[in-house]
């Protein structure tokens, strides 16, 4: 017999997904299937099938499959472009803010309920609809290089040959190759880290690891003290 979580949302079955709302329902169960079977693959009626509701409870949240989608990249997204803008007006070395970038973009990827970084390559993506989630990416990769070019200066100025250009987008590069990573079930409990610790030396710094770690781990610290606030 069909239950009712809260007014408008006659379930089919008991609750089966985390999330507090049925949007947030709604999205966990897009993200598995869009990341397991594909999007062009999913319907709406398979994701309201697997949170337990009406397609039309669904259709009350989001008035397409496309709306699904654009919800779940911008919540994968925004956080991290958020604390990369924050991260790179605190007061810390280049290789520092960089390492703390990396790490923090690294860990929303890697640790996520579900890959869905997998989804940053679909070919609807190229369409005009979501041109804000794009917008937001390239906003990333922007403040990625600019960083980069922050380290890469000093390197230069000390004397450092041979050095890469910030233009390669060595950071972003690094990152993406989670995605990968985790669609193999590859990797290790730390690869953020070690993604963020490639990065740097992929851009010739040699430094006082300890020290950068410790740097880096500190403007992590204050990113979660300022939501703790917030």
């Amino acid at each position: 017999m069909a239950t009712t979580n809260s007014a408008g949302r006659p379930r089919l079955a008991d609750r089966r997904r985390p999330g507090e709302t049925a949007q947030e329902e709604i999205l966990d169960a897009a993200a598995e299937l869009f990341t397991t079977y594909g999007f062009a693959s999913t319907s709406t009626r398979k994701i309201a099938e697997a949170v337990g509701v009406r397609q039309a409870t669904l259709y009350h949240y989001f008035a397409t499959k496309d709306d699904i989608l654009e919800t779940l990249l911008g919540t994968s997204v925004a956080p991290t472009l958020e604390a990369a803008q924050q991260i790179r007006t605190a007061s810390a070395s280049p290789a520092a803010q960089l390492h703390a970038m990396v790490t923090y973009d690294g860990t929303q990827l890697w640790t996520g309920r579900w890959n869905i970084g997998a989804l940053y390559l679909l070919p609807e993506l190229r369409t005009e609809r979501f041109r804000p989630f794009v917008r937001m990416r390239e906003t990333l990769r922007s403040t990625y290089r600019d960083v980069a070019r922050d380290v890469l200066d000093l390197l230069a100025a000390a004397g450092k040959e041979n050095l890469p250009d910030a233009d390669e987008d060595i950071p972003l590069r690094f990152v993406e190759t989670l995605v990968n990573l985790r669609w193999d079930d590859a990797g290790h409990d730390d690869e953020p880290q070690r993604t963020a610790d490639a990065v740097i030396r992929a851009l010739g710094w040699g430094g006082d690891w300890e020290a950068l770690h410790a740097e880096s781990t500190a403007l992590l610290r204050s990113l979660r003290g300022n939501n703790a606030r917030a």
